[in-house]
């Protein structure tokens, strides 16, 4: 059998539905009573053309404070039990969580940290055979946002990323399952995170597929809605997810995955010249 290309196992354009379990992330906190409820939603985005979900038992919004490994897996354990036999990835950064989730079925381990706050990640996810998602972040959730500066944003979190995909390859990892995220939000002001869906094929160029977490972000609020704005409306994240296809984005990891999914199938036949999906 040969070896699966990154086209079989993320086609492109991808949409990965946000499935938070958590009661303080900026847009869906506290959204889902129950793990049932989570579950519903999570295959009610399948249904609706996500290529998988996922679930996170942490908060990453700006100013977040970590929660203990014990909470983390209160959490995110009924749902993903819930969901076993559909994709699913595990947005974590914590070995021991990752390694539960992969055990009832998860996929892929989407790491905001890169592989820096958990010596043993790498391992569990190299053990496991499991895709990853290598995410830029400056500093902590807890403080990332606080006056983020950088000289060339794109260039800085391109070498950053490229040095990250490197300590994972020399990990164990299968260079074929790693996936990019620079991060949106994630340290940058809301120019920052323009100039890099306007340069993101600076990134596609390290040769990985790149995903885009951009949907409801406060950079879009600012733009629609104005200065005081915090969350992003669904339209605005839809624009900036096309924005960043034309420039060779793979995935998109949003809310409203319907929206999603429609318009990136048109800007696919746009960029094919063909109807086929």
């Amino acid at each position: 059998m040969g070896r699966t290309t990154d086209a079989e196992r993320w086609p492109r354009p991808a949409v990965v539905g946000i499935v938070n379990v958590t009661p303080d992330s900026f847009s869906d906190g506290g959204t889902y009573a129950s793990a049932d409820d989570a579950a519903e939603v999570a295959r009610r985005m399948l249904a609706e053309g996500a290529a998988f979900v996922d679930v996170g038992g942490e908060s990453t919004r700006p100013g977040a404070d970590p929660v203990d490994v014990d909470e983390e897996l209160s959490r995110v354990l009924p749902v993903l039990d819930r969901l076993r036999g559909r994709r699913v990835s595990i947005d974590t950064s914590r070995a021991e969580v990752a390694r539960q989730a992969l055990a009832l079925g998860a996929e892929l381990v989407n790491d905001v940290t890169a592989l820096r706050r958990d010596p043993e990640l790498a391992g569990v996810v190299a053990d496991s055979g499991a895709s990853l998602c290598l995410v830029h972040m400056q500093g902590e959730p807890r403080t990332m946002q606080e006056a983020p500066r950088y000289d060339d944003v794109v260039s800085q979190v391109s070498a950053f990323l490229e040095e990250r995909l490197s300590h994972a390859v020399d990990a164990g990892i299968d260079e074929e399952r790693i996936c990019l995220d620079p991060g949106f939000g994630f340290g940058k002001t809301p120019e920052q995170n323009l100039a890099l869906v306007r340069r993101i094929d600076e990134l596609v160029a390290l040769g990985r597929p790149v995903m885009v977490g951009i949907s409801r972000k406060w950079t879009l609020a600012r733009i629609v809605l104005g200065p005081d704005a915090r969350v992003g409306t669904d339209a605005a994240s839809v624009g900036a997810a096309v924005a960043a296809f034309d420039r060779g984005a793979t995935l998109f990891r949003v809310h409203d995955v319907r929206s999603h999914v429609e318009a990136l199938a048109v800007a696919a036949a746009v960029e094919r010249g063909a109807m086929e999906r």
